[in-house]
């Protein structure tokens, strides 16, 4: 097993072992730091599906950080996606917008926002390391030549969730609930400082 293997199974163990609001918050952050890094592409390198989605994160953000009345926005990103031409069994011969890495991961990010089920944020994980994989073949592209393949973005990319955990876990007694009842407005405001900015963070 590669080491990146390891501690990703480190990730999922630590998954099934959180509340649901607090996977929330991590499938929500995962997804954020790969959408805006697509989001930073040149624009022959951008998947217009994959940017259509980015209100549909914001009301993630929302519902994660206490605003109750996300919850109607997310239901409906995720009916229209259920709804559109990219959620298909045409296998390859139907459009494959929908599976770039960071679009996965942020519809992951609004299942797992919307019932809370750790099978959800697991494959934000796993969509997340596919994309940093990517990130990896995109700046081999930039420099014009492939260098020998090593598993150390896939390792720091696990590494960063972990991390991300571990920052969740020191808010978790205000985040518990936030899905059931929301939070007062000036928690959300410090919870989006204090979570959404560092978790966003390409750092």
């Amino acid at each position: 097993m590669n080491n990146w293997q390891a501690l990703a199974e480190t990730v999922e163990a630590r998954l099934a072992g959180i509340s649901s609001d607090e996977r929330g918050v991590f499938a929500a952050g995962v997804a954020e730091r790969h959408l805006s890094w697509h989001e930073s592409l040149p624009e022959d390198h951008q998947a217009p599906f994959t940017l259509s989605l980015r209100p549909l994160l914001d009301s993630v953000w929302a519902g994660v950080l206490g605003d109750g009345s996300a919850f109607a926005a997310v239901n409906r990103g995720v009916a229209e996606f259920m709804l559109s031409e990219y959620c298909h069994n045409d296998g390859q011969e139907g459009p494959q917008e929908a599976g770039e890495p960071a679009a996965e991961a942020t519809l992951q990010a609004a299942h797992t926002y919307l019932f809370g089920c750790v099978e959800f944020a697991i494959e934000v994980s796993r969509r997340a390391v596919d994309a940093a994989d990517l990130r990896d073949d995109y700046f081999d592209e930039l420099r014009g030549y492939d260098i020998p393949y090593t598993d150390a973005t896939l390792v720091a990319e696990v590494r960063r969730q972990l991390r991300d955990l571990d920052l969740i876990a020191s808010h978790a007694d205000e985040l518990g609930g936030a899905f059931r009842r929301g939070l007062a407005p000036e928690i959300s405001a410090r919870l989006r400082l204090e979570l959404r900015t560092p978790l966003s963070s390409q750092d």
